[in-house]
């Protein structure tokens, strides 16, 4: 298939990447870099500009462009937040449809906060809604809707509900594997919030799954089997690396001096149930989080 990806060089997007054109695809990657890569288009948000080359004999787009939520949420921030995701998703659209595009897939990232960012042991599915509105969830409700403009153009749309990856190269990981390295891992606030997370390998397959599957459509959980709290997280970390764990946590007005609204993401967690995916066929190879551990450290 010929398949347009936003967001490529990122954490998600660069393996995802290599592996669909192991997998024989031919893959575009859209940037804000001009580049004499022959696979790499040009695009500009601001000034509404796309290089049209990407969208000829266009099978499939894959929307992982957005600004990392892991950044201290000022106003003009949190406006980029949304331009990043929905403004770019709008673009795509009107270029798919000034080039007479019709997709035989849309797949977008979302959020594991669409449900909300609050700490609950209640375990929420795909059809629980928004339970907690927030600005998380906002933002989740209308990336998924900027994915759902594109059904009038493609035959099925797939939003992947991402939790916290787990990767050694980027993300949260190496933070918090160099807490532990340094024999400061602890948990934080309670540290009874719990953890929905996903193995970077998991989530690239996740991805490809839902390219390669022409019957799967809607919204899915994209979380690992085993859901411990932030404690229990950070002291098997702890265990696995051989380093000390303390047993007294940081407190949460710490963290809310430092990272402000942002925190809540950090202080706040509830349990998502990935029974969906799995019941359309989706093995996690990495469903427990010691072997996911292991592997990463």
């Amino acid at each position: 298939m010929n398949i347009l990806i936003t967001g490529g060089t990122g954490l998600i997007g660069k393996p995802l990447v290599e592996k669909l054109r192991q997998k024989g695809h031919e893959v575009r990657v859209i940037t804000r870099k001009k580049s004499d890569d022959p696979n790499e288009f040009y695009w500009n948000l601001e000034d509404g500009f796309i290089n049209e080359n990407a969208f000829k004999d266009l099978d499939s787009i894959i929307h992982l462009a957005g600004a990392t939520i892991s950044e201290r949420w000022s106003d003009d921030y949190k406006k980029e937040l949304f331009t990043s995701r929905i403004d770019t998703a709008n673009l795509l659209k009107e270029y798919c449809i000034a080039n007479n595009v019709h997709l035989k897939s849309f797949i977008s990232a979302s959020g594991i906060n669409y449900y909300g960012t609050f700490t609950s042991d209640q375990i929420l599915n795909e059809n629980s809604g928004i339970v907690h509105p927030d600005f998380l969830a906002t933002l989740c409700e209308d990336w998924e809707k900027a994915a759902y403009h594109f059904s009038d153009i493609s035959d099925r749309i797939v939003c992947l509900r991402t939790s916290v990856v787990l990767a050694k190269d980027g993300g949260a990981f190496p933070l918090l594997k160099k807490t532990v390295d340094l024999n400061i891992g602890s948990g934080v606030g309670t540290g009874n919030q719990w953890m929905n997370w996903i193995h970077i390998d998991d989530l690239v397959d996740l991805y490809v799954f839902a390219l390669e599957n022409s019957e799967l459509k809607g919204d899915f959980n994209a979380v690992a089997d085993e859901l411990p709290t932030n404690k229990m997280f950070m002291k098997k970390l702890a265990k696995i690396s051989g380093k000390f764990f303390l047993p007294i946590n940081v407190p949460a007005f710490m963290l809310k001096q430092i990272f402000g609204e942002m925190s809540s993401i950090i202080l706040e967690g509830t349990r998502a149930s990935n029974e969906k995916i799995k019941s359309q066929g989706f093995d996690f190879k990495y469903s427990e989080l010691g072997k996911a551990f292991k592997d990463l450290v």
